[in-house]
Formats: C-alpha cells, sequence, structure tokens
C-alpha cells in the first residue's frame, strides 16, 4: 500500500525500487558527501534463482523489476532521488532518495531469510 504521504506521487513500482535502494544503502553504505548528503551505489543485486539478498532480507525478483527499468531510473532522477551512474548497475541515491518515506512496503517485500 502506498504511504499517505507520497508527495512525489511515486507509484507502486517507484516505491518498490525505491525501497529496495533504501534498504541496499542501508546494508552496504557507500561513501556518503558530506556537501550533498548522495551516496553512490555501485553493485546493485543480481537475483539468483527467483529472489536476491539485501543485508539479512531476501526480495523475491518480482518486487525488483524497477531495479532494471529505465522508465523508473528516469523518474528518479527527474524526481531528484537517484542519479544513473552505469545503467543498470550503478546509481546515485540522494539525500531526498535516502530519506523519502515509502510507507510499509519494506514489510511486505523485505523477507527475513535463514539461508
Amino acid at each position: 500500500m502506498p504511504p499517505v504521504n507520497n508527495p512525489l506521487l511515486l507509484n507502486k513500482l517507484q516505491l518498490r525500487t525505491l525501497t529496495l535502494l533504501q534498504a541496499l544503502a542501508e546494508a552496504n553504505p557507500g561513501p556518503i558527501d558530506e556537501a550533498t548528503g548522495e551516496m553512490a551505489l555501485y553493485q546493485l543485486p543480481v537475483a539468483h534463482g527467483d529472489h536476491f539478498h539485501v543485508g539479512h532480507h531476501v526480495v523475491s525478483g518480482r518486487d525488483a523489476a524497477g531495479l532494471t527499468n529505465r522508465s523508473v531510473w528516469a523518474a528518479f532522477d527527474r524526481k531528484g532521488l537517484a542519479r544513473p551512474l552505469d545503467f543498470p548497475h550503478a546509481l546515485v541515491l540522494t539525500k531526498v532518495g535516502r530519506e523519502y518515506d515509502t510507507g510499509d512496503i519494506g514489510r511486505s517485500i523485505l523477507q527475513s531469510h535463514n539461508h
């Protein structure tokens, strides 16, 4: 369910993708530019089988479709959430993107794992 406060009017795919990027930034934090608050993410996950790992979570491959979707990356760039570095391998997550409230989506797509 989209967050109650979604000022940038992100669609469901964009919200899921931003949630994953925020989780990746938290699980594998890169250097943060002190002046801008931006963080580069150089290694986006690659699915093995029907899922991939983000820190101590497992994410279904279908919930990660936006990670390789040019339209999602373009929307993030337009809305100031992220800038592509090397589509679909690396991007810069802005401070706005790191802090954007994606609501309860994380609870539905970030599953705990034990393997």
